[in-house]
C-alpha cells in the first residue's frame, strides 16, 4: 500500500517506489512534517522524528513551552501564530483580521487520482496505479474548510500536492496568498538549482548554494515567462548527474508563480510553491471554493539524471494526453524563417513540393495568413485568409498541400489583438486594460481578455470553424506578449487581482474545448519561443517550442537546461537557415542537425534555395531521423557533458532504449583546441555483459567498458596532415549509434 497510516497517532506514511513523504497531527490540531526522502520502512511509531526544544526567544502555546511553530516542521503553515517564516497561505477575514487556524476533521483515502477542476494535472489510467490521501481540515472561526490533496504513484518517487479552500460560511474572504504546497526540511546543506534565462537564451541551468533568507524564482509577467520555469530542486553539494541526493519541485501552471527556499535562523529550509502572491487575491464568497494547481515533488538518490528521468516519464505518460501523446512526431517544415510575411499561394507550394522531396511530413504556415497581415502591427484577432495572399482560399491550399502527401498546419496566436484590426475596432472593451490608463504595447499588440467567457467563445469559433473548414493537423499556439494595466472591464472593483488567474483559466478552456472537438490535431505551444513551457501547456500541447533561438550552439544550453524537466518528445527542435536569424553563427548543416535530432524534429528555412548537396544531406538526415525517432522521442535519455561546466566547450547527452539493446549519443564541441588531450566519453544507462557495436569503431565494446573506461574520440587537429582532421574545427559534432552486436551494426557516423 503507498499510502499506510497509525489512526491513533494520526500519522501518514506515503511510500513511493524508492521514496517516503510522512507526516502527522499535532497537539494543537495542525500538520507537522516528519520526513521527506529515501524510502523508510514503516513502523509504529515515527514521533522520534519530531524535534522538540525550549528555546529562550521563541513563542509558543502556553501550556508547552518547547512547542513553537517557530521551531516545528509543518506541513502547510499558517501566519501570525508563533511562525515567522512566510506562510503557504493567507486569507483576510471580513474583520479585517488575516490570523487563520486550520486543525485536522478527518481523511480521506481514494484509489487513483481525482481530477482538478478546470486545471491541468497527472492522471492515472488504472486506480491502481496510485493512492490519493486527502486530508480535511477547518477553521472554525470563520467556517473555512482546508482541503490538502496528496498523491503517491505505487511505482515513481513522485508525491503530488495541492490544497483547496471552501467557503462554508456566508460571508466573504479574501485568499491572499495559496500555495500549493509547503516542505520542511531539517537543514540547510542543499544546493539550489533553478532554469533560467531570457527570450532566446532560456531555461539555462543555474545553481547556488543556500545561504540564510529567501533565494526564490518567480514571474509576475502573466505566463511562466522565459526569465524563471517553474522548477527548482535542492541537492547535496556532493550530488552529480548519476549520484547522490536531490529533490525537485515543478508546478503544474502557466500563469504568474512564486518558487522560494527559505533559510531560517536555525539553519533549516522552507520550500514554498504555487501560484505568486504579488498582486493577487481572491474573493471566496459563501459555498464556493478555490482550487490551487499541483506541485510535482519527485525524489532521486542517485543524482540529477535519475530525477530528471522521473519527471520525463510521469509528464510524457501521465501529463500529456490523447492520441498523439505516444505518437511518433512528424517531421514538419515552417515557412516562417522561410518567408516571413513576404509569401503567396504559390510560393508556399514551391516550398511544399521541394520538402516533399526530401522527406518532410508536415507541412506549417506560420503567422501572415490572415487579415491584413503584412507586418507586425496589424490583424491579430482577425482570423479571416487574407485573399490577397490566398486568393483560393485556405480549403485549397490545404488539399494541394494534402495532395502531395504532406499532413498541414497552421499558427495562431488566439489571445491576442492588434489596434489595427477590425475585432479591436467592434470591441475594444475586450482588451485587458485598466480604465484611465494608457496601454503598454508589447509587439504592436494587446491581450485579450480571456477573464471574459464572451470572449473565449469567439475565439473557439473562429478557430474552430477554421480547423472544421480544412484539414488541419497541426495547430502552432503562439503568444508573443506579457502582461501590463492587468485589469479587466467585465470584472468588479474588488476582482480586479484575479485577472491574471481567471485569464489562464480561460486560456485552458479554450485548449480544452478544442482538444474535445479536434482530438486528432497536434498542439505545439509557443510564447515567444519558450516563454510557457511549463508543465500546465503539456496537458493541452504534447511538445512546445523550445525557443525562438535556432542557432544549434546556442541550443545546446537551453535544451540540456530543458531536459531538467522536460521530456525529449517535448521540445521542438527545428533546422534553420545561416548565417542563423538571431545570432549570426555559422554551422554546419551536420550539425544542425546533430542537435536537432534531440527533440521533436524539423526545418525552419527555405528549401527551395538550397544546393542539390544541401537538399540530399537534408534527406539523409531525414532518413535516419524516422528510422531512428521512436527511441529519440521516447527512450531513455542521460546527459554526459554539461554546457554548464568546465567552460562550456563540450556538451553531450544520449538516450537509450528500454532494452537497452540500442543507444544514441550526441557529441558537441563548441571552439577547436589546437593539439588537445585524448578524450575520452563516459556512456550511462547501458547493459554492462551487452557487446555493443559503434558507429565509426571497427571493433565493439561491452557496456561496462563504455560505463567505465569510456568511449576514445578521435583527436583534433594535432600538428600533422592525418591527425583527425575531420574532427576539427568549430562547431562540430558527432553523433554515433549503439547496437547489440545481435542487432546489427549501426551506419551513422
Amino acid at each position: 500500500m503507498p499510502v499506510l497510516m497509525n489512526k491513533d497517532l494520526l500519522q501518514f506514511h506515503l511510500q513511493g517506489q524508492n521514496v517516503s513523504y510522512i507526516f502527522h497531527v499535532m497537539e494543537n490540531g495542525q500538520l507537522g512534517q516528519l520526513y521527506f526522502g529515501k524510502k523508510l520502512r514503516d513502523r509504529a511509531d515515527f514521533s522520534h522524528l519530531s524535534k522538540r526544544e525550549t528555546r529562550v526567544a521563541s513563542s509558543y502555546i502556553e501550556e508547552d513551552p518547547s512547542f513553537s511553530l517557530d521551531l516545528i516542521k509543518q506541513e502547510y503553515p499558517g501566519y501570525g501564530t508563533s511562525d515567522y517564516r512566510e506562510p503557504a497561505f493567507q486569507i483576510q477575514q471580513p474583520d479585517g483580521s488575516r490570523i487563520s487556524n486550520f486543525t485536522y476533521r478527518s481523511f480521506e483515502l481514494v484509489k487513483g487520482k481525482p481530477e482538478l477542476p478546470s486545471l491541468p494535472a497527472t492522471y492515472v489510467e488504472k486506480e491502481d496505479e496510485a493512492e490519493t490521501l486527502l486530508i480535511h481540515l477547518e477553521d472554525a472561526y470563520t467556517n473555512l474548510a482546508l482541503t490538502l490533496m496528496y498523491t503517491v504513484y505505487h511505482n515513481r518517487d513522485v508525491i503530488v500536492r495541492s490544497s483547496s479552500f471552501k467557503n462554508n460560511g456566508d460571508l466573504t474572504h479574501e485568499i491572499k496568498r495559496a500555495h500549493s504546497a509547503s516542505v520542511d526540511f531539517p537543514d540547510a546543506d542543499y544546493e539550489m538549482l533553478q532554469l533560467s534565462g531570457s527570450w532566446s537564451r532560456e531555461r539555462h541551468l543555474h545553481e547556488r548554494r543556500l545561504t540564510p533568507g529567501v533565494q526564490s524564482i518567480q514571474s509576475t509577467r502573466g505566463t511562466s515567462s522565459s526569465q524563471h520555469n517553474p522548477f527548482l530542486a535542492l541537492k547535496r553539494p556532493e550530488t552529480t548527474e548519476h549520484s547522490g541526493e536531490i529533490y525537485g519541485f515543478s508546478l503544474v501552471y502557466s500563469g504568474n508563480f512564486s518558487a522560494q527556499v527559505e533559510v531560517d535562523h536555525y539553519h533549516t529550509s522552507r520550500v514554498t510553491m504555487g501560484i505568486n502572491p504579488f498582486d493577487f487575491s481572491w474573493k471566496l464568497k459563501g459555498g464556493e471554493h478555490f482550487q490551487t494547481p499541483e506541485v510535482v515533488m519527485a525524489y532521486s538518490h542517485n543524482g540529477i539524471n535519475e530525477l530528471s528521468r522521473t519527471y520525463h516519464e510521469l509528464y510524457r505518460s501521465r501529463l500529456s494526453r490523447g492520441v498523439w501523446r505516444d505518437a511518433e512526431r512528424p517531421v514538419l517544415l515552417n515557412n516562417w524563417e522561410a518567408t516571413y510575411f513576404d509569401f503567396d499561394e504559390e510560393k508556399l507550394l514551391n516550398i511544399a513540393r521541394k520538402a516533399k522531396e526530401t522527406g518532410v511530413e508536415l507541412f506549417v504556415l506560420d503567422d501572415g495568413w490572415f487579415g491584413k497581415r503584412n507586418d507586425d502591427k496589424t490583424s491579430l484577432g482577425d482570423w479571416f485568409v487574407d485573399s490577397a495572399k490566398l486568393p483560393n482560399g485556405l480549403p485549397t491550399l490545404v488539399r494541394q498541400i494534402n495532395d502531395l502527401g504532406m499532413m498541414f498546419g497552421l499558427w495562431f496566436e488566439p489571445e491576442m489583438i492588434s489596434k489595427e484590426s477590425e475585432l479591436y475596432r467592434r470591441h475594444p472593451e475586450w482588451v485587458i486594460q485598466v480604465p484611465g490608463r494608457s496601454h503598454s504595447i508589447g509587439r504592436h499588440q494587446l491581450i485579450l481578455d480571456f477573464t471574459n467567457s464572451e470572449v473565449v467563445d469567439y475565439i473557439y469559433e473562429r478557430m474552430a470553424g477554421l480547423l472544421t473548414e480544412s484539414n488541419i493537423e497541426y495547430v502552432k499556439w503562439d503568444m508573443n506578449r506579457y502582461m501590463t494595466e492587468v485589469g479587466s472591464l467585465q470584472l468588479h472593483s474588488d476582482q480586479q487581482a484575479e485577472v491574471p488567474h481567471r485569464y489562464i483559466l480561460g486560456v485552458y478552456d479554450l485548449y480544452e474545448r478544442l482538444i474535445a472537438t479536434f482530438p486528432h490535431v497536434l498542439f505545439e505551444s509557443c510564447a515567444s519561443g519558450g516563454a510557457r513551457f511549463d508543465p500546465g501547456m503539456l496537458y493541452y500541447a504534447p511538445q512546445g517550442w523550445t525557443s525562438d533561438d535556432t542557432d544549434a550552439i546556442e541550443r545546446l544550453s537551453i535544451q540540456y537546461g530543458t531536459s531538467m524537466v522536460y521530456p525529449l518528445s517535448s521540445m521542438g527542435a527545428h533546422v534553420s537557415a545561416v548565417p542563423n536569424h538571431q545570432v549570426k553563427r555559422i554551422t554546419t548543416l551536420e550539425t544542425r542537425g546533430n542537435v536537432a535530432y534531440f527533440g521533436a524534429f524539423g526545418y525552419e528555412l527555405d528549401v527551395t534555395k538550397m544546393s542539390d548537396n544541401e537538399l540530399n544531406q537534408m534527406k539523409h538526415q531525414i532518413d535516419w531521423y524516422k528510422e531512428n525517432r521512436t527511441l529519440l522521442q521516447y527512450g531513455t535519455f542521460f546527459r554526459l557533458l554539461s554546457p554548464f561546466q568546465n567552460g562550456g566547450n563540450e556538451t553531450s547527452w544520449m538516450v537509450v532504449s528500454k532494452d537497452q539493446k540500442k543507444a544514441i549519443v550526441g557529441y558537441y564541441q563548441v571552439l577547436a583546441e589546437p593539439n588537445p588531450g585524448f578524450k575520452r566519453l563516459l556512456l550511462h544507462g547501458l547493459d554492462k555483459e551487452q557487446e555493443y557495436c559503434v558507429s565509426g569503431y571497427k571493433e565493439t565494446f561491452f557496456g561496462d567498458e563504455l560505463m567505465s573506461a569510456g568511449l576514445q574520440l578521435s583527436s583534433g587537429y594535432d600538428g600533422s596532415q592525418t591527425g583527425g582532421l575531420e574532427e576539427s574545427g568549430d562547431y562540430s559534432s558527432h553523433v554515433f549509434v549503439l547496437t547489440g552486436v545481435d542487432q546489427g551494426r549501426g551506419d551513422k557516423s
